[in-house]
């Protein structure tokens, strides 16, 4: 009978069961939370400026118009930057408000009186299709490397966003716009251009993509839902562009989206003379395979040049380590982008060179080559 009450007591709302004085099991965490500290135990050489003067091909600076640019000069010192290039130059906008923005620009430059920050200009592909728009592209594009622009740059909205007159899909190699490719071909000045987005973003957002972390917290950039073209058309397109303009220089922005294929890019590299790559947010891919990337950008180090693209003074020294150093499973700075660690390139500084200065000096004209070793 003792055991029989004292089985029942337990069972009473006002007991205190034995079993809920113990601490509840965890549950497990979620992909997104867990982030281990390594405990691996390496020689770790951080740097927080490049070894040489670099210049930066792919950058966005939406108040360059009226912003006091001094403390932009400090932070480029702070990196060894030795020349920032805008390519936002016509900002966003109508054609007024970008004649605007692009005009002041370069007067905001002259009055801080330095060679440091370049503009490239952009492409106003409002009414693409009317009478006469092809002419008038090709006419301000003139003008405004008459003005001071040392480029072209091409956002990626080309073949996925942009519609002509009649809301048909823009493609990348529309022939209404050979002419702006062939006259930049004239002028000798590069065309920077960003095609479509990583593959994954096209592919199914299930547990064996690569990008799941990034989708989830990112979904606008889930393309196979919102972007009817297919990634493999949109990257023909814009070969198609450089196989129809061998005089014109394209940097192809982000490494052309094969950094994670360089087989494939070894390839095209091949099929495409005209073209340089730019390694914009796609140091994570080269940092995971550091032995490949290295015989990469050796067999190719004339044709490839610094660019990393979002303005976070931060995460230039993710760059510096992969290029330059041979550390080893060092974190990324965006764990969305990477959740895998980092290995050093170790780049001779003759490749170094080339990178970070040498080919952009080759490639854009007008840059002020005296803040460069030889």
């Amino acid at each position: 009978m003792r055991l029989i009450y004292l089985f029942a007591l337990c069972l009473t709302p006002f007991a205190t069961p034995l079993f809920a004085q113990q601490t509840a099991p965890e549950l497990p965490l979620g992909f997104e939370e867990y982030d281990p500290v390594s405990t691996l135990k390496v020689p770790e050489h951080k740097v927080t400026r490049a070894k040489f003067p670099f210049i930066d091909v792919h950058n966005h600076q939406w108040n360059m118009d009226n912003a006091n640019l001094q403390p932009l000069l400090a932070q480029m010192d702070s990196l060894n930057m030795g020349i920032m290039v805008n390519l936002s130059g016509r900002g966003w906008g109508k054609a007024a408000e970008s004649d605007k923005f692009f005009a002041s620009s370069l007067a905001n430059i002259k009055e801080t009186k330095t060679p440091r920050l370049v503009l490239f200009t952009n492409i106003l592909f409002d009414g693409i299709g009317k009478p006469g728009w092809t002419d008038e592209a090709v006419k301000r594009l003139e003008a405004d490397v008459k003005a001071g622009a040392c480029g072209l740059k091409i956002y990626k909205s080309l073949g996925m966003d942009t519609r002509d007159d009649k809301g048909q899909r823009v493609a990348v190699d529309d022939p209404r716009l050979d002419p702006i490719w062939a006259k930049c071909g004239q002028l000798g000045i590069p065309v920077i251009i960003h095609t479509a987005d990583p593959k994954p973003f096209w592919d199914p957002m299930d547990r064996y993509n690569e990008r799941w972390l990034e989708l989830k917290l990112h979904p606008g950039r889930k393309r196979a839902d919102n972007k009817p073209v297919s990634w493999e058309k949109l990257l023909a397109e814009q070969h198609n562009v450089f196989r129809k303009n061998p005089k014109t220089t394209f940097i192809n922005a982000h490494m052309g989206w094969y950094p994670n294929n360089l087989a494939k890019l070894d390839s095209v590299m091949s099929a495409f003379p005209n073209m340089v790559l730019e390694i914009g947010a796609v140091i994570a891919e080269l940092g995971r395979q550091p032995r490949a990337a290295n015989r990469f950008f050796t067999k190719h180090q004339d044709r490839i040049v610094f660019g990393k693209d979002s303005w976070v003074p931060s995460e230039y020294p993710t760059y510096f380590r992969v290029l330059e150093t041979d550390d080893e499973y060092f974190p990324y700075h965006k764990k969305y982008h990477a959740f895998w660690r980092m290995y050093g390139m170790a780049l001779s500084d003759q490749v170094l060179k080339k990178v970070y200065y040498k080919n952009a000096l080759r490639i854009i004209p007008g840059l002020d080559k005296t803040m460069f070793p030889e």
